[in-house]
């Protein structure tokens, strides 16, 4: 691809995902969902790689789906058919929604600025999200005659309620972060100076960790929320019988018991 538009910088087991069309707030081409999908696929098979950390070039984490994209952009000339967006989503949104979402190893967001429509959505399917005190985020589908999509109507409601989630994308007002925090919609908001360090000690944090038990305890947590009480203790168990033959448990419990730093590897 002649256009990079996803920086990818390796820091020790840190894989970081750079958006990089500043100069667009870094909307969402069907190029550019391609090479942020390819990068993470390529980060899910590099055994070396322990976490991904997503963050935006510029002043914006993503301002979502580039309407003047080909695959998106309305016809103007006068009987112009309409675009099928639900193709856009079929092969491009889904699969990279999908992906993020079953990474082997953990996935941090680090928003630097406005994340809106399918920005806000990719920003909130990483398992841990910091945001920049000036940054925000924007539902806003609504204004264009959309819904939330790349995973937004599930997300929502899981994190913030009903409630809540149903205001924000029908208003598609702006959500500071300091706001997300409190609705416990992110993990952490930080001074804008602080962020990016804040966020690759967290991934290196992480990529220190059994990063094969963090990613069971998102699929577990997941799956729980479409199980009933008795289920969700049965995926536990059976989680739980596969990582106690694992080398991470027997190195952790070891480590533990010799009051010495565990050195993990399962991935």
């Amino acid at each position: 691809m002649s256009e990079h538009t996803i920086q990818i910088e390796q820091h020790g087991a840190v894989r970081l995902l750079r958006l990089n069309r500043p100069e667009a707030l870094n909307a969402f081409t069907t190029g550019m969902l391609g090479q942020l999908r390819q990068a993470l696929e390529a980060a899910a098979e590099d055994g070396a790689t322990r976490c991904v950390l997503i963050t935006g070039a510029g002043r914006a984490f993503s301002a979502g789906q580039d309407l003047a994209d080909p695959h998106v952009a309305p016809g103007r000339e006068p009987g112009a058919a309409p675009k099928d967006i639900g193709q856009l989503l079929e092969h491009y949104y889904i699969p990279l929604a999908l992906r993020l979402r079953s990474m082997p190893i953990p996935v941090v967001a680090a928003v630097n600025g406005v994340a809106a429509g399918a920005g806000a959505s990719v920003a909130l399917g990483c398992d841990l999200v910091l945001a920049a005190e000036s940054a925000s985020f924007i539902q806003a589908f609504s204004r264009i005659g959309l819904i939330p999509d790349c995973g937004g109507t599930w997300l929502l409601p899981r994190l913030v309620g009903r409630a809540k989630a149903l205001e924000m994308a029908l208003l598609g007002d702006k959500l500071k972060a300091v706001d997300a925090e409190r609705l416990s919609l992110i993990a952490r908001v930080l001074p804008d100076a602080e962020l990016q360090d804040a966020a690759m000690a967290l991934a290196q944090k992480l990529a220190g960790m059994p990063t094969r038990a963090l990613a069971e305890t998102r699929r577990a947590m997941d799956e729980a929320l479409k199980l009933d009480f008795e289920s969700a203790l049965k995926l536990e168990a059976a989680l739980q019988s596969q990582l106690g033959f694992a080398y991470d448990y027997q190195e952790g419990a070891a480590a533990f018991l010799d009051k010495r730093k565990p050195e993990f590897k399962d991935r």
